[in-house]
């Protein structure tokens, strides 16, 4: 990666790409820094210490949340959005019309995921200020919590736009790579954390070395299950055309086993936030419902969380690999060139072929994906170690960490390729 790294700053194009990237994070992280006006900073942290799911949330976004800072919403409703419209693009035919449409469409597509961000982060906003800063502060003045609700849906939508803009002119996804840099600015608080603790006694060395084994073993894991991709081959049948004989070459189409990468864990983790922000509008009974089955601190709460993440993870990890890897055009365009897998006959055999493969190594994937998410977060909450870098925040670290590998590549790849056709 280091090596990488450096190849990418001795080109022009890319080391622009990255210094923009690394400028747009500044500008994330001081906006993470900038506290709402008006807030004792204090009482929102007390609620997010003693409230898991909150402290969840505050994890996403960098600490932003408990230091109750103009970016307190993070990039979360515009995640939520995008799953939103990919569903709804995934149930109407209008919409997946929209989408295939080309340049034009894709924009379409794109302003709706905005204007539903917009609205989900309006829904969030009122919440949040309904919920902890009226109730916590108690304060009743209208122009206040005008102020408070505009302030934070103005924050989430510069988040949203400054991760449009890592997509569009940096490395990588810009969202992800957002959330990416949120959880890694938390890592040397749950450093000092564990120092305390261990200096005091509190914890002991072997937990330590156990959390240091399952990290490394997890980040070995999802490489190794993000990497593994099964080679289905591919004949073309010989033709001539006047004098030349064109096809008769061998290739293959790569299957991932992990097609969808970060993004399910990321929806998961997403939509597990819902529930909060629905306590919130909905008063102290409906929180301490929401509580009792979804606190991390209790036995009963961690494993309802962890199951439905699980879940999730899965059903997501199926939707998203039905859209990223589609089965159908693939054998169109196999027809149309001529091609063929051995043994499977072109058409309709070939993408029920392939949609079999696609399921099983969905099944794989999205199971292992969700094992690794598990085993970090149980020996946290078992050995009671005061981490929030858990199995979920690890996975996506990893995750986007190989996703910008990848980018770099891909990027040195094309620029050798130029160069050499100059």
């Amino acid at each position: 990666m280091i090596n990488k790294l450096k190849q990418a700053f001795q080109v022009k194009e890319i080391r622009k790409k990255l210094i923009f990237t690394f400028l747009m994070v500044v500008v994330f992280r001081m906006g993470t820094t900038i506290p709402v006006p008006g807030i004792d900073t204090s009482i929102i942290k007390n609620m997010v210490e003693s409230n898991s799911l909150l402290g969840l949330y505050n994890m996403f976004s960098g600490g932003a949340f408990s230091n109750f800072t103009i970016f307190a919403l993070g990039i979360g409703p515009y995640i939520t959005a995008s799953i939103i419209i990919q569903l709804l693009t995934a149930g109407f035919e209008s919409l997946k019309e929209l989408q295939k449409s080309g340049e034009e469409g894709k924009k379409k597509i794109s302003k709706y995921t905005r204007l539903t961000a917009l609205a989900l982060a309006i829904i969030q906003a009122v919440g949040i200020t309904l919920g902890i800063v009226r109730s916590a502060l108690k304060v009743n003045s209208s122009f206040f919590i005008f102020t408070v609700i505009i302030t934070l849906v103005a924050g989430s939508m510069m988040v949203m736009w400054l991760g449009d803009r890592i997509t569009e002119k940096g490395i990588g996804n810009g969202s992800s790579m957002l959330i990416f840099v949120g959880i890694i600015s938390r890592l040397p608080v749950d450093i000092i954390a564990i120092q305390e603790k261990a200096s005091i006694g509190a914890l002991k060395w072997p937990a330590i070395v156990t959390v240091i084994v399952v990290v490394l073993i997890t980040i070995t894991g999802v490489t190794f299950i993000n990497e593994s991709t099964r080679k289905i081959p591919v004949q073309y049948a010989k033709r001539v055309v006047g004098r030349k004989m064109y096809g008769g070459e061998s290739s293959h189409i790569p299957m991932k086993v992990n097609q969808s990468g970060v993004m399910p864990i990321i929806f998961a983790s997403s939509i597990l936030a819902l529930p909060q922000t629905i306590a919130l509008l909905g008063g102290p009974k409906v929180q301490a419902a929401v509580n009792s089955f979804f606190n991390l601190a209790t036995d009963k709460g961690f494993w309802t969380y962890r199951i439905v993440e699980i879940v999730l993870i899965v059903l997501f990890s199926y939707f998203y690999n039905t859209i990223s890897f589609n089965t159908e055009d693939i054998t169109k365009n196999m027809k149309n060139s001529g091609g063929f897998i051995p043994g499977i006959r072109p058409g309709n055999p070939t993408e029920k072929y392939l949609n079999g493969i696609l399921s099983k190594l969905t099944i794989v994937g999205a199971a292992f994906l969700g094992i690794m998410a598990l085993i970090p977060a149980l020996i946290t909450h078992y050995m009671h170690i005061p981490v929030n870098f858990g199995g979920t925040s690890l996975l996506i670290v990893v995750g986007v960490a190989l996703e910008l590998k990848r980018q770099l590549e891909s990027n040195l790849v094309m620029k050798n390729y130029q160069g050499f056709l100059k």
